[in-house]
């Protein structure tokens, strides 16, 4: 993948890598598929919908960047919140550039709960020392810029931050300069990953990540929280077909009778949003078997969290 997007910082290859962190549903996943061009992670209007760190790739003539989108940095109730805390406060020190992404409408509702949860973030970034943006994100949503001024002051006294740039992940704005920015933040060093590599995670991950996507478009507002889902084989037939079994693993005895629906019902329809959006990413023909099993207390159980691949 190629674009015309240039940059300041030296005539050698770029290569780097590049954290987005921030609090629960400010837009984390939605900039990482603006960035990378393609949608290489679920996206959702719910909170907590990222659980693992996914690694976006993107290459330019002259420089190469692997985006890595992070859960929502929140207070944890469970093993599985705990793990995701985890693994995006690591990623803070494993990165070149950080970017630290607020909602812009959540600035302006001055919510004691916001604040302190971005403030708990920068503390992290100091004591990671990375460089880092701090990215405006959702300003398309705010009629009254000047309303933002106050917090950006605010946060920027808190931090120094290398830039400050209003964006909106949803529509693009802002994301052009972002990438220019970025660039010359980024050390000389060749591609990791080749052109045509949008990211490093298997298919069986991004497969069951799909029908998690549908799981929380389609279950109720706490529901898919206590869900995974697991890809148990994937079988490449004679005929081209891609077969995927994979298990829906639910919290409670009292959820499976949810998840499956009457006669099989919302099974079937998650079955099938789920295998039109696999056949679009992998662009070949699916045969998708979803089941679904009880695993009582699997949110704090270090062993079933282990099996979902929750053990970084």
């Amino acid at each position: 993948m190629s674009d015309d997007v240039a940059g300041e910082g030296g005539s050698g290859y770029r290569t780097g890598f590049v954290g987005i962190v921030g609090r629960p549903n400010v837009g984390k996943s939605t900039l990482l598929n603006k960035l990378v061009g393609e949608k290489v992670a679920i996206a959702t209007p719910k909170p907590q919908t990222t659980r693992d760190r996914i690694r976006g790739i993107r290459t330019w003539d002259d420089w190469q960047a692997v985006f890595v989108d992070t859960p929502g940095i929140h207070e944890p109730r469970t093993k599985l919140n705990r793990y995701m805390v985890d693994i995006a406060v690591g990623t803070l020190a494993e990165v070149d550039l950080v970017y630290l992404l607020v909602d812009a409408p959540a600035l302006i509702a001055r919510q004691a709960k916001n604040e302190a949860e971005n403030e708990r973030i920068i503390s992290h970034l100091a004591e990671a020392k990375t460089p880092a943006f701090l990215l405006v994100n959702k300003v398309d949503l705010v009629k009254d810029k000047a309303q933002l001024l106050p917090m950006i002051e605010h946060l920027s006294g808190l931090h120094p931050f290398a830039e400050v740039i209003p964006i909106s992940a949803r529509k693009g704005d802002g994301v052009a300069s972002l990438l220019e920015l970025t660039r010359g933040r980024l050390p000389e060093s060749p591609p990791m990953f080749d052109a045509d590599e949008l990211t490093d995670r298997p298919l069986r991950f991004l497969a069951a990540e799909l029908v998690r996507e549908q799981l929380i478009m389609q279950l109720g507002q706490e529901l898919p929280y206590h869900t995974a889902v697991r890809v148990d084989a994937w079988e490449e037939r004679p005929n081209g077909v891609v077969a995927i079994f994979a298990t829906v693993v639910v919290n409670r005895k009292s959820h499976k009778p949810i998840v499956v629906g009457r006669a099989g019902s919302r099974i079937k329809a998650i079955g099938q949003a789920s295998r039109h959006r696999i056949e679009r990413f992998l662009e070949r023909s699916i045969y998708l078997d979803l089941r679904v099993k009880v695993q009582e207390g699997w949110l704090d159980r270090a062993d079933v969290l282990r099996e979902l691949g929750y053990d970084e």
